[in-house]
């Protein structure tokens, strides 16, 4: 079964554009011109990813995120943005989003995302057992670095008793870190290995990423875990 996208765009010809290049690249899209249509379809027939568009009239991208997020909706979202400042798309990250790309984009860099997105997805995280009937998690389930504790298979994590709430990259990418702590991990590997794709040094997806999880890991009068090497890429260490 082709995989499917509900696409939500208000600006007609990036939609139609969208459509056509995704149906080609062998996606089933539903394509909608603006928030609300974009949940009701999400609630009719739930996709396998999201693409908005952050800016629409009425309901626009952040706010279906949101909304999906609050209800425990955990499809993958890309946001596809005009904003470039990082702030902008900090708030993209806060309201649930996956990743983004900014316009005017590329499509093969859409169709790469789109990829990474649905490769990191489980397809048995609808399926699990509520967690009252759960089975204790095993001792060798969990990895430890620096003070930060990870089930990977519960996709759960945690800075000594504080729980982390964490989206799908930001969990991947604390993952990598933990599992190679004290190693730094250049920006290239990194991309592959979260991405699945380098977008050049140009790029500033990692470094908001990387600052977005700073700000959920910090703690007042507690040392920083994530360093940045300059000029090669991060890494995780307590000081």
């Amino acid at each position: 079964m082709p995989q499917t996208v509900l696409l939500a765009e208000d600006d007609r010809a990036i939609r139609n554009a969208l459509e056509r290049a995704l149906t080609l690249e062998g996606y089933q899209v539903m394509a909608v011109a603006d928030g609300v249509e974009a949940l009701a379809q999400a609630h009719r027939n739930r996709p396998d990813v999201l693409v908005l568009d952050v800016m629409m009239p009425g309901i626009d991208g952040l706010q279906v995120c949101r909304v999906l997020r609050a209800e425990g909706d955990r499809t993958p979202v890309l946001m596809l943005t005009a904003l470039v400042e990082t702030a902008d798309r900090i708030a993209g990250l806060d309201a649930g989003a996956d990743d983004y790309v900014v316009k005017p984009f590329d499509v093969e860099e859409v169709f790469a995302r789109l990829r990474a997105l649905l490769r990191r997805t489980s397809p048995v995280a609808a399926g699990s057992a509520p967690a009252a009937e759960a089975p204790r998690p095993l001792p060798d389930r969990f990895i430890d670095a620096a003070g930060i504790r990870m089930d990977p298979q519960a996709r759960r994590a945690w800075r000594g008793a504080r729980e982390l709430e964490l989206t799908r990259t930001e969990f991947e990418l604390l993952e990598l870190l933990v599992r190679n702590a004290g190693i730094v991990l250049d920006h290239s590997t990194i991309y592959d290995r979260i991405w699945g794709y380098d977008f050049g040094p140009g790029s500033k997806n990692l470094a908001v990423y990387v600052g977005y999880l700073r700000r959920k890991l910090d703690e007042p009068d507690a040392p920083q875990l994530i360093h940045t090497v300059r000029g090669v890429g991060y890494v995780l260490r307590e000081d």
